[in-house]
């Protein structure tokens, strides 16, 4: 509690004596008021807490029977429905410290946010909802639903900004239009308990109601898992590159990032978002098929040895061939040092020939590499490098790609790095960085050291030079042979 800073500790304090204020009506309530729906309720919530945290469902199942809750706002006064959510919260389990703050700062939210959605139907509804009542109190009830989720909101945002300094955009914004349509369906399902809850069939009837919301609850705890799974694959391939080439090392990463920044402002969303940023974080993958002495060598590159290093995207294509949540990736993987005017490689495709995909990974690659610090040449400043895309767009670039590239970096900025290993690779004298393979526009590259690249055109690199993943040139016109 002492490591938040005061106007934190001030709103927590705000907030939990509100908390009590609301309560405390029910404690004059006496006999009268119907304890036994309060209890059974507050179980019920408390029970359901612990079973939804549990494995295999962990933090996914977090507030996936706020049913319960929302159907106590329809069920009992303001004041008693706010102590149904306090046990539950109490004893739910807490990863992060301090937990006793947690917990009881989960309890206060949860008891507010309860009670005012209980005042909000009761301003259009009676408190006894009977099944011919259905229809008549779906409007008050979707009300409460949004009061709900609203206060909620409001709450979790001013922590957020008190606690940790979040703008109040980012803290209110997206979690409430996050929260919006899941509160709803809760309150729908709220809404039924309460309905069966006064039925002839009683309150066990209304248990019924738990069971689709606790298969959904394991359905999405199940594909959490199965995301979780690929993310850690794509960590393994991208630190098992990184290992092996240490001169590029935060590369792919970065790479991942801009891609998708290029895909938001073409109008990407969802899936294929996600399929363009493992794109653009796997796109050297391929470089475990290539020998480390290469990835390594000091001085320039032979001609058959850049052969075998331009052979690293067909390699990635077919590591990650049998990688089925990958799609659209695999081609990214496979042709992103293709160019439009069709000197690229592997396949010296040209124009639209090339995949969407693998034009966006190029952009971001190239400008990743010519903006990265290594231990070799010091980056170049982000203005310098978007004016060297395009001056390289429509031969060598997609223009569509770098425009979008331009206008997202002017809306969000970009951060360059330093990459390369500096102690292990201070005494390098023409290793084999990652610029030199297809992507950069060689005149790019600044502060590279003497014999290890020639200043030449960005469509044509001359043999000798180093090769490894970023540069524009290609040394071999014209595609190498049939696909393998």
């Amino acid at each position: 509690m002492r490591t938040l800073p005061a106007t934190a500790r001030a709103y927590l304090l705000c907030v939990g004596l509100t908390a009590v204020l609301c309560a405390a009506p029910a404690l004059r309530s006496g006999r009268a008021a119907p304890w036994g729906t309060v209890v059974a309720l507050a179980a019920l919530y408390a029970l359901c807490e612990r079973l939804a945290r549990r494995p295999p469902m962990g933090r996914t199942g977090a507030g996936a029977f706020f049913p319960v809750l929302l159907a106590a706002a329809f069920l009992l006064p303001p004041p008693l429905a706010g102590l149904v959510a306090v046990p539950g919260a109490l004893a739910s389990p807490v990863e992060r410290s301090p937990a006793r703050v947690r917990r009881l700062w989960h309890a206060a939210r949860l008891s507010i946010a309860v009670h005012a959605a209980s005042h909000v139907f009761a301003l259009g509804a009676h408190r006894t909802v009977t099944a011919p009542d259905f229809p008549y109190v779906l409007l008050p009830a979707a009300a409460a639903a949004l009061a709900f989720s609203v206060v909620s909101a409001l709450l979790d945002g001013g922590i957020l900004v008190t606690a940790e300094r979040s703008s109040p955009r980012t803290a209110w914004r997206a979690p409430l239009l996050g929260s919006l349509a899941p509160h709803l369906v809760h309150g729908l399902a709220g809404l039924m308990m309460a309905v069966l809850w006064h039925s002839t069939y009683g309150p066990v009837a209304a248990l019924l109601v738990l069971l689709p919301m606790y298969i959904s609850c394991w359905v999405l705890a199940q594909y959490h898992r199965e995301r979780a799974a690929h993310q850690a694959t794509i960590r393994a391939l991208v630190q098992a590159v990184d290992i092996k080439d240490r001169y590029t090392r935060g590369h792919s990463e970065r790479v991942g990032r801009a891609s998708v920044l290029i895909a938001r402002e073409l109008g990407m969303d969802g899936d294929r978002l996600e399929a363009l940023r493992f794109a653009g974080i796997l796109h050297d993958v391929g470089k475990l098929g290539v020998p480390t002495r290469l990835l390594r060598k000091n001085g320039p590159l032979t001609p058959q040895e850049r052969r075998v290093i331009e052979l690293h995207p067909e390699y990635g294509h077919e590591m990650v061939r049998g990688i089925g949540f990958l799609d659209e990736a695999r081609a990214a993987i496979l042709h992103h040092h293709e160019r439009l005017d069709g000197s690229g490689y592997p396949y010296g495709l040209s124009g639209h020939h090339i995949p969407l995909f693998a034009r966006v990974v190029a952009v971001a690659d190239a400008f990743d590499a010519m903006t990265s610090t290594r231990s070799y040449r010091r980056g170049r400043p982000v203005a310098a490098a978007v004016e060297e895309l395009r001056r390289c767009a429509g031969t060598q670039f997609d223009p569509l790609m770098v425009g979008a590239l331009a206008r997202a970096l002017d809306r969000h900025g970009w951060h360059p790095a330093v990459t390369a290993d500096a102690a292990g690779a201070a005494g390098a004298v023409g290793g084999v960085p990652d610029d030199l393979s297809g992507n950069v526009p060689s005149g790019a590259l600044p502060g590279v050291l003497p014999g290890t690249l020639r200043a030449v055109s960005p469509v044509s690199q001359g043999v000798g030079t180093r090769a490894p993943e970023d540069s524009p040139g290609r040394p071999f016109p014209g595609p190498r042979g049939g696909a393998r």
